[in-house]
C-alpha cells in the first residue's frame, strides 16, 4: 500500500513526522508538503506560477517538499507517484472542528486528495502551552490507523484527538451551529492600524458532534463529502416550483463541455 503523507503546518512539522512513522508499518509512506507553514490556507491551489518539488533530507521516510499549498503537495504528490492508495494529512497542530474545517490546510489536503480519487484522512490534535506529547499518542494513532486502513470507509473523514489520553473512540458528525472566527483590531508599534483573525472559544457543543467528543476527551472521527448540495432544499425548491426545464436541457447536452457550466477555452 503507497501511502502520501501531507500537511499545512510544513514538511518539518513534529506531528507530520509522527504521522509518517506510523504510516510506514502500513505500508510505504512517502511525504509531501508545504516548504513553509501553510496553516489556514483553505482549499486554494496555485495556478499564477510554477511550483517547485524539492527532494528534502528526513528522519523518517522519504520526503519532498513544495513551494505551494497543501492542495498543490497533495496534486504533486499524486502525480508524481503512481497508484497511491491513500492520503493522509496532518498531524495538525490544532483542532479541525466544526466550521473551520472551511479555512483548514490539513482538510483541504485531504479533500484534494477525495477529489483525484484517491481515499483521505485528515488528523489533528489540540495545542496547549506545551507541544503535544507524539511518543504518547502513538498507541492511540495506531488505534484509529489500524480501524481505517487500508481501505478508509468514507472517501473523506476528519479525525481529532483530544488533548489528554482519549477515553475512546467515537463517530460523529461536524459541528456547524456555532463558527468561532472573529477579526480583532489593534495597532502596530508605529500606531498604524491593523488586524488579526482568531478564534473565540466555544463552551456550547452539541451532542453527538466533533467539538462534542473532543472536549469530553475522545477521539472524534467524522465522515465527510465534497458534495455541498442542500439535498432536502433541493427538493423542496423543485416541489414549490417545478423543474420542468429540465426536459429541455436533458434534450440539449452541453456544446463543447462534459458538464454544465463548463465553458470551452478558445485556442
Amino acid at each position: 500500500m503507497r501511502i502520501l503523507v501531507s500537511n499545512d503546518d510544513g514538511v518539518y512539522s513534529p506531528g507530520i513526522a509522527a504521522l509518517a512513522r506510523a504510516a510506514a508499518d502500513y505500508g510505504e509512506a512517502r511525504i509531501v508538503a508545504p516548504d513553509v507553514e501553510r496553516s489556514s490556507a483553505g482549499h486554494s491551489i496555485t495556478s499564477s506560477r510554477p511550483l517547485s518539488y524539492k527532494r528534502t533530507p528526513h528522519l523518517v521516510v522519504e520526503a519532498y517538499r513544495v513551494n505551494g499549498t497543501p492542495a498543490d503537495c497533495v496534486a504533486l504528490g499524486i502525480s508524481q507517484w503512481n497508484n497511491v492508495d491513500v492520503v493522509l494529512s496532518g498531524i495538525n497542530l490544532g483542532p479541525n472542528l466544526g466550521n473551520g474545517i472551511w479555512h483548514s490546510g490539513t482538510l483541504a489536503a485531504a479533500k484534494q486528495a477525495a477529489l483525484m480519487g484517491v481515499p483521505a484522512i485528515a488528523l489533528s490534535i489540540p495545542v496547549g502551552n506545551a507541544e503535544p506529547d507524539f511518543n504518547a499518542l502513538r498507541p492511540t494513532l495506531r488505534e484509529v490507523l489500524s480501524l481505517l486502513l487500508p481501505k478508509p470507509p468514507s472517501m473523506l473523514l476528519n479525525v481529532n484527538f483530544p488533548h489528554e489520553h482519549p477515553k475512546g473512540m467515537l463517530w460523529t458528525k461536524q459541528s456547524v451551529r456555532f463558527y468561532d472566527g472573529k477579526v480583532v483590531p489593534g495597532h502596530d508599534p508605529m500606531g498604524r492600524p491593523h488586524f488579526w483573525f482568531t478564534v473565540v472559544p466555544i463552551t456550547e457543543t452539541e451532542e453527538g458532534t466533533d467539538r462534542w467528543a473532543v472536549s469530553r476527551g475522545f477521539t472524534s472521527i467524522t465522515p465527510l463529502r465534497l458534495d455541498l448540495t442542500d439535498h432536502v432544499e433541493l427538493e423542496r425548491a423543485i416541489a414549490r416550483h417545478g423543474n420542468t426545464e429540465a426536459e429541455t436541457v436533458n434534450a440539449q447536452p452541453p456544446n463543447g463541455a462534459d458538464e454544465p457550466g463548463v465553458v470551452e477555452r478558445k485556442r
